[in-house]
């Protein structure tokens, strides 16, 4: 039953990274951190993230801002190292709790600035967003709402921003497995065989769902729903990190 749960997020995750171009970390996050862990569950979002951002990468190629995303994934590239050091060292219990907090923090912050008239130009912008996104993918496998606050503060277009961010992902995401790897002395997460074939079965799966459905349901509709399923995963997080820590108290 756990395990089925699971492969429902990835499949929702997959679904909603390829019809608004993110949405598989926000959504897939909070459940695998509840059922496995912190650590496992994380290590588990970079790797089906950058792999669900590979696959899609060849459909959006032509969209993709190529020197937006060398400047994103430079700034976030000098931010996994200390997500993934917080992740590597944090006990279980007060990491969900940080968890929790970063992914209700970055989601009221993208929601604030999408009611802002306030435009944001600049490296600096870029360089302090994709730093807080690469932490963030690292620690808690969320590095999309800091990249969405950058999107909204520049005006970014949708079709262009969708496309950027899987390259992007695929970076933040590969980087933070392997220094993970290597800051935990070569733990991996304890899944079967069949295990690992089945979440990728139900990654592919939710891509090809994207795939039937694009154009036919609205990014934005999309991104809001993400959102909401966001907020009750970051609050449950939160809840079982302190659960956790006032039963070891």
């Amino acid at each position: 039953m756990v395990f089925a749960l699971v492969l429902i997020a990835v499949v929702a995750g997959a679904l909603a990274q390829r019809l608004a171009g993110l949405g598989f970390g926000l959504l897939v996050s909070p459940v695998l951190v509840v059922l496995l862990g912190p650590f496992d569950g994380v290590m588990i979002i970079n790797l089906c993230g950058a792999a669900s951002s590979l696959l899609i990468l060849s459909r959006v190629w032509r969209h993709v801002e190529w020197k937006r995303y060398f400047g994103l994934a430079l700034a976030a590239l000098a931010g996994v190292l200390p997500g993934a050091w917080l992740a590597s060292n944090v006990a279980e219990a007060p990491l969900e709790i940080c968890i929790g907090v970063l992914l209700i923090i970055a989601l009221l912050a993208s929601q604030r600035l999408t009611r802002s008239s306030w435009r944001a130009s600049g490296p600096v912008p870029m360089v302090s967003l994709g730093f807080t996104s690469g932490l963030m993918n690292a620690a808690a496998g969320v590095g999309g709402p800091a990249i969405t606050a950058y999107a909204i503060a520049t005006r970014w277009e949708q079709k262009s921003f969708g496309a950027t961010l899987q390259p992007y992902f695929v970076t933040t995401g590969l980087s933070s497995l392997a220094i993970k790897y290597v800051l935990s002395g070569g733990h991996v997460p304890g899944l079967d065989a069949w295990q690992w074939l089945s979440i990728l079965t139900a990654m592919v799966a939710g891509i090809i769902a994207g795939d039937l459905l694009s154009g036919k349901v609205k990014p934005a509709a999309v991104r809001r729903i993400v959102v909401a399923i966001a907020y009750i995963g970051a609050v449950s997080t939160l809840a079982k990190g302190f659960i956790e820590l006032s039963a070891g108290a």
